[in-house]
């Protein structure tokens, strides 16, 4: 399998009035293609900074963040916003719809500004759609929704432009027991049809036990949990 993404050295710090404060400390991660990670690790541990600097939203102060192989990390903001366009979903514990556009609406938009035309555009947003189970809720507003359904179309917009890497926190952390097991199962299907390497950080140690392998931060670093 193909390595989709690569952190090697990463580090990374913040200044506060007490002096700098180290999140992340010589962080070294593989995903490969197809490949479903769980992060479990307990609040303030570095999670969020691993997934913005994983996500090439933030830079790392030493190390490489690496995405199909190409050094992407340290970029200019311009290439790695392209990146990220690409090659990156993205799957938040809010789903962050569009209120005004419809579900097709909200997964066929990315796709448009990356160029991909309408019509195409359209038929690759209604097959995810039909994938999670929506193909009678494609037209309608996301306040029409359920929060499963709200979450499923996130989902499939995080998917919309074929990304080789799905960073999602806590994708299932505002649905209900139930409603989470079945849309963690729709997505973790869904991912590994597409062959898209996952890091889903998660608090739940039953969804964290379905996926291929179990990953936490310790002392600012990466470790089998």
């Amino acid at each position: 399998m193909s390595e989709a993404l690569q952190l090697r050295g990463v580090r990374r710090a913040f200044r506060t009035e007490a002096g700098a404060l180290t999140i992340l400390q010589g962080v070294d991660l593989t995903l490969r293609a197809g490949e479903i990670v769980a992060l479990v690790a307990p609040s303030g541990s570095g999670k969020s900074t691993l997934l913005h600097l994983a996500g090439l939203l933030d830079k790392p102060d030493a190390g490489k963040v690496l995405v199909d192989g190409r050094d992407a990390g340290s970029l200019p903001d311009k290439q790695r916003t392209a990146i990220r366009r690409d090659s990156i979903g993205f799957v938040y514990q809010f789903h962050h719809l569009l209120k005004e556009f419809s579900a097709l609406e909200n997964v066929v938009l990315p796709q448009m500004i990356a160029g991909t035309p309408r019509s195409a555009a359209a038929q690759r947003a209604t097959a995810l759609l039909r994938s999670f189970g929506l193909a009678h809720r494609l037209q309608h507003l996301p306040g029409k929704l359920s929060g499963g359904e709200q979450q499923r179309v996130a989902i499939a917009r995080a998917l919309a432009n074929a990304p080789s890497v799905l960073l999602a926190d806590e994708p299932t952390g505002n649905l209900d027991v139930a409603t989470a097991a079945i849309v963690f199962e729709e997505l973790l299907g869904v991912v590994r049809t597409h062959g898209v390497a996952a890091l889903i950080a998660t608090h739940n140690p039953d969804l964290a036990a379905r996926m291929d392998r179990t990953v936490t931060l310790r002392d600012g670093r990466v470790v089998a949990a």
